[in-house]
């Protein structure tokens, strides 16, 4: 990567601009995303280990496109083997199914249907065989008592797994004239396997999962450092974890270096283990240095610039997003290590301008907390539009969960202090509330900016992109008008 011109203060993603440079890409789809960082994710996306963003349902979802969730550290560590378990056993091209038995009511249909996207419960019997389904069209005008039984539609499209990973144009043609472009799969045995929707079969071509050597979906689990560490990451790497993520606030202290090492301990040589060990947050070359000396395989950049924390207001501390990563990646690639850039990002630019200045992979909160995936329950304002709550991991909201063990006094203590918000609202996008949908907008979006640099893979794009600086009229030229204005 180029700067045209060497700055003299510390920049954000929105001081920053790509100058297109001559290019032989020739598509958006001939550029890879693939990380270099062991993750094995084939889409440089993280979903945060925040527990309004990573839950069972965000983890499968990014997985299958490519990605990789982490989940929080907050949850209980069977709580946390169980998420791992199912994501583990869940398959890597058909979207789960949210099913009910014929007993099932109408309110428990309605109150299932906000957590996919496919819009469709299966009503199947003890043996998980298809009975019927049902969908808004069928619930409207209906009584929440009323059993699903009563009113289901039985003519429900089912296509068996074989047939659902033929050939995907021939696929999709099939399952584009199914009612509501999706089909219900089933496995040889003929028992309800999953979802595959039209446009699930288009992902399915453009997108490759992220699978460990097993061929299941990848998945990651963090884990705090005040706590047993290497116990708690034995269960987790046991159960399946493929990342462990070391994480604080404040990366670059003496506990979390200790940390660090004593999981390093655990999994011995990085060459003989599959598992990666990410450790942060930081934002200097020298807490970058100290963590991979001390056994961090990837480093997690970021101190304040995340939606929901309130860090930089309350104590001063961080440093612009843009800088960080760019010395942090310089310092861990001449040791061997890779840097995730973590928080920050808003727009599909953001996510290419923190891979040009070295990110392997992007890490994502907030943003994605507004999606069908993520584990809160939906809500609709007073215009109907439809939200999740969001909150920072240092509030007071998740340091009450995280303290619920502890006595009254030491949680009453730590109440005191919090560097997080504790409720906000994400809105799902009009006609888009999918985590995939995100997805789709911010690979279009880092493809794009490839073909501009022409880089054909992540690598050439921190190679070849020219970094340009803008003042905020120059950032304020480049968005786009919702309306007129004269």
């Amino acid at each position: 990567m180029r700067l045209i011109h060497e700055p003299t203060t510390d920049l954000t993603y929105d001081d920053c601009f790509f100058v297109p440079s001559r290019s032989s890409v020739t598509s958006r789809f001939a550029v890879d995303l693939s990380s270099d960082d062991g993750t094995s994710t084939t889409i440089p996306l993280v979903a945060a280990n925040m527990t309004a963003v990573s839950g069972k349902r965000m983890a499968e979802v990014m997985a299958r496109r490519g990605g990789l969730a982490i989940l929080p550290q907050d949850l209980a560590i069977e709580r946390l083997v169980e998420v791992i378990t199912a994501v583990k056993g869940r398959d890597t091209l058909v979207d789960h199914p949210l099913t009910l038995d014929p007993a099932g009511t109408v309110g428990q249909a309605r109150a299932l249907l906000p957590k996919r996207p496919h819009g469709i419960v299966a009503v199947i019997d003890a043996d998980r065989r298809v009975l019927g389904a049902v969908s808004e069209q069928e619930l409207a005008g209906r009584d929440t008592f009323t059993a699903v039984e009563d009113v289901m539609t039985t003519d429900v499209p089912t296509m068996s797994v074989r047939d659902a990973r033929g050939e995907a144009a021939q696929v999709h043609a099939r399952v584009a004239a199914a009612h509501h472009e999706a089909v219900l799969v089933t496995d040889d045995d003929g028992r309800l396997l999953g979802v595959l929707t039209a446009r699930g079969v288009l992902r399915s071509s453009i997108y490759d999962p992220a699978l460990d050597a097993r061929g299941r979906l990848r998945i990651g689990a963090a884990v705090g450092i005040n706590a047993d560490v290497v116990s708690r990451a034995r269960v987790l790497v046991d159960a399946g974890a493929d990342v462990i993520v070391m994480d604080t606030a404040h990366g670059h202290q003496d506990r979390m270096i200790e940390a660090v090492a004593a999981v390093r301990d655990l999994l011995g040589d990085p060459e003989a283990t599959d598992v990666r060990v990410v450790a942060g947050n930081v934002v200097t070359a020298e807490g970058t240095r100290d963590l991979v000396e001390a056994g961090a395989d990837i480093v997690k950049v970021g101190v304040g610039p995340g939606a929901m924390c309130t860090t930089r207001m309350m104590t001063g501390v961080g440093r612009p997003q843009f800088s960080a990563v760019l010395e942090c990646a310089r310092e861990a690639r001449q040791l061997g290590a890779r840097v995730w850039a973590d928080g920050g990002v808003r727009h599909p630019r953001d996510v290419a301008l923190a891979l040009a200045a070295g990110a392997s992979n992007v890490m994502i909160g907030s943003w994605f907390a507004g999606t069908h995936e993520s584990p809160g329950d939906m809500r609709t304002d007073g215009t109907g539009r439809m939200y999740k709550e969001s909150f920072g991991m240092a509030s007071k909201r998740a340091v009450s969960s995280r303290t619920a063990a502890e006595d009254a006094f030491s949680r009453a203590r730590k109440s005191l202090f919090e560097e997080g918000i504790s409720t906000s609202r994400m809105y799902l996008a009009e006609g888009a509330g999918s985590v995939e949908d995100l997805l789709d907008s911010i690979t279009a979006g880092v493809r794009s900016s490839c073909t501009y640099a022409g880089a054909g893979d992540l690598a050439g794009l921190r190679e070849r992109a020219v970094i340009g600086l803008q003042s905020a009229a120059g950032y304020a030229e480049g968005r786009p008008l919702a309306t007129s204005w004269s």
